[in-house]
């Protein structure tokens, strides 16, 4: 795998949060690939949606996934770097690879990440990082709620 495949990757993710965003939630997207750029599985955030606190975009697209032997030969896509919840996921299934689409925002559990031997990608995608700071100006008590910073 290279840059331009997890460019194009991330594109999969932008459309998710672009859903998401149109349905009146949070503008976070995810997909799950396997490392020959398979998708298996995508989702966005639809804790507003749903009213599930749970239902991050990277969760939405692992459940998405469906259940697999084994999570190592997987790629973790997301538009935001994976809060530490959803980085707990990563790790908790041993998923080889995170591809953030910007950390700019929010860093996450990146540097967490690493330290558990997670191949991290921190794309800093223009759109991705437009997309979330747009949300953020607009919508401060929502975005504080998300990240359990109320």
């Amino acid at each position: 795998m290279n840059a331009r495949n997890y460019t194009d990757m991330l594109q999969t993710a932008l459309a998710e949060a672009r859903t998401g965003l149109a349905e009146g939630g949070i503008p976070i997207g995810a997909a799950l690939f396997d490392t020959q750029g398979t998708l298996l599985g995508r989702g966005h955030n639809r804790r507003v949606q749903q009213g599930d606190p749970s239902l991050h975009a990277e969760t939405d697209a692992f459940r998405n996934a469906g259940r697999r032997r084994t999570y190592r030969d997987t790629i973790m896509v997301s538009t935001l770097a994976p809060c530490y919840y959803c980085s707990g996921l990563v790790v908790q299934f041993r998923i080889g690879i995170v591809v953030a689409g910007e950390s700019v925002n929010f860093a996450g559990g990146l540097d967490w990440l690493r330290e558990k031997g997670v191949t991290v990608v921190d794309l800093r995608d223009q759109a991705c990082i437009a997309l979330l700071r747009d949300f953020i100006a607009a919508q401060p008590a929502l975005w504080n709620e998300d990240i359990g910073d109320v």
